[in-house]
């Protein structure tokens, strides 16, 4: 009956749909900015109008219910940014699906393991996916069939053309649905909307239920862009941060140059030629933007929204010399919690600290436990993050929610973190990348923070590796900057005159050509482990 004094409180200012029906609220949300252009391709200029996508969503709909698909049937959708993409989400949903968007980068045995978390009986891919993946799609009994975008139609009687549905007097349709007539199929609140994959940063993927509640609830927050300036995005769609994150900013009508793939020129250049005024990144290209001589004139940058991987201060001090007039505003969050649950936003940007990710997202409950006691901590103490509220998951499918809630029904992130006195909150690392030496616990995400200032370090992965003594020792994976001479030593100097003693390279130092990462930018240290493991020197 009384509030816990340590828990953190958002608002609850947050008002969403009576319907709570997300399919009928996006559609709404587009088309009332319908004569406004939503996206432009920065490789090519083509330009998609929001009510292109609203109409090309509702074709969509109409059609897959005319080929069979019923409310909570599984759809998934494997596909590179293009202008298919969120027509084919967005007109599932309004066919009362349960979506999952698949990352283009699977190995054919992931993709088949995240498929068969879900049995989709449709896909969408686009050409680049179906190519690479039709052999592993064909021996799928569950797949009805794969619908494909783009004009060239494989040779398969098991195939469905994305135009056939999309477009008017083209297949199914003989002429377009009217929006005066149209109307998403029924559905409840609590039903499951998507069902993404977990980034699988330490294991397999496992499938996270999201709600149309949750989905509205994320749409619904006070806004972190600015929708009267262009934006420049290149997070994967398929991603939760590209998903939901344009998913949002389709409420305010802004307009976002993106492009399928990250190249640094294109990028650049991209920002010269359209005036870009707002990026949506991941930390990553943070990084490479300050270790990049820069020829094109980024100037008109003014906001930069940062998430899904640590940023750290070291990174926005390089940042500020490349990009004098720029705001980084950051977020905290993840699949799990529909995106985000504490960032900063335009109401709140001048109160943004170095390092933070913001304060508390309306509807939600924090607190920060003692990673060993289960404790409760307050203001300045670190813990592991434990959240409540409409913006957290169902839970996993086909797993018990005892192992990831405990008994307050809060939602155990496997993040730590703490908030100071203004309640503004601050991220250290994962809970299971804790390097235990010794009975210290260190975070990799400071000592590669510190490297990452070296000259001579282009980009770098931190992991602990077994030590009889220690327990577990750091060792360091490094990608040299071209044309630099550093050595092992030069880097083990550099960390031990600057940190302290259970933070120094114990476990020595690898040169290598990438640091293994993740759409969001996450670096995945299994794969180092792996490779530490194995003694090959080669990722």
């Amino acid at each position: 009956m009384l509030k816990n004094p340590n828990w953190v409180y958002g608002s609850n200012d947050i008002f969403v749909p009576a319907r709570l029906n997300f399919g009928e609220f996006i559609i709404q949300k587009l088309w009332a900015h319908r004569d406004k252009i939503c996206f432009i391709n920065g490789a090519n200029g083509e330009t998609l109008k929001y009510g292109e996508i609203a109409q090309n969503a509702m074709n969509v709909a109409v059609s897959l219910h005319r080929i069979g698909v019923r409310k909570r049937e599984a759809i998934a959708i494997c596909s590179e940014n293009r202008r298919e993409f969120f027509p084919s989400v967005i007109g599932a949903v309004c066919a009362g699906a349960v979506i999952s968007t698949v990352n283009v980068g699977y190995t054919p045995g992931e993709l088949k393991h995240v498929l068969n978390i879900t049995k989709p009986s449709y896909i969408f891919c686009s050409p680049i996916a179906y190519k690479n993946y039709k052999k592993t799609l064909k021996y799928l009994q569950f797949l009805k069939k794969t619908i494909i975008f783009g004009d060239e139609k494989p040779e398969s009687q098991n195939v469905i053309m994305y135009n056939d549905i999309a477009l008017s007097n083209n297949g199914i349709l003989k002429e377009n649905v009217q929006f005066e007539d149209f109307r998403p199929v029924e559905v409840r609140g609590d039903d499951p909307l998507f069902v993404l994959y977990s980034s699988g940063t330490t294991g397999m993927p496992k499938g996270v239920i999201l709600s149309h509640l949750n989905l509205l609830t994320a749409c619904c927050l006070p806004v972190a862009q600015d929708p009267s300036v262009i934006t420049l995005t290149v997070n994967p769609w398929h991603h939760a941060f590209g998903l939901f994150g344009n998913f949002c900013a389709f409420t305010t009508g802004r307009t976002a140059v993106y492009l399928s793939k990250f190249d640094m020129q294109m990028y650049l250049m991209c920002i010269e030629k359209y005036k870009v005024a707002q990026l949506t990144v991941v930390p990553p290209i943070l990084v490479a933007l300050c270790k990049v001589d820069i020829k094109y004139d980024i100037s008109t940058v003014r906001l930069i929204n940062s998430g899904a991987a640590p940023l750290h201060k070291d990174t926005l001090e390089v940042l500020k010399t490349k990009l004098p007039n720029a705001q980084v505003l950051q977020g905290y969050g993840m699949t799990e919690v529909t995106l985000g649950v504490t960032r900063d936003t335009l109401a709140t940007a001048h109160l943004a600290k170095p390092g933070g990710v913001g304060f508390i997202c309306g509807g939600t409950i924090i607190k920060i436990v003692d990673i060993e006691t289960r404790k409760t901590l307050g203001p300045n103490q670190r813990g592991e993050l434990c959240i409540r509220g409409p913006l957290v998951m169902k839970g996993y499918i086909g797993k018990d929610s005892k192992d990831d809630f405990d008994s307050e029904g809060f939602f155990k992130t496997g993040d730590i973190g703490y908030y100071d006195d203004d309640k503004y909150f601050f991220i250290v690392d994962r809970l299971k990348e804790l390097i235990k030496y010794k009975a210290y616990q260190v975070a990799p995400a400071e000592i590669e923070a510190l490297l990452l200032q070296h000259p001579g370090v282009k980009d770098v992965g931190v992991i602990g590796i077994e030590n009889k003594e220690a327990g577990e020792v750091p060792l360091a994976f490094v990608v040299k900057q071209t044309d630099t001479d550093v050595t092992e030593d030069d880097v083990k100097k550099f960390v031990a005159e600057r940190l302290s003693n259970p933070k120094h390279l114990r476990g020595g130092v690898r040169f290598v050509d990438q640091i293994p990462k993740n759409p969001s930018g996450k670096i995945l240290r299994k794969t180092l482990r792996a490779v530490a493991k194995s003694g090959k020197s080669k990722l």
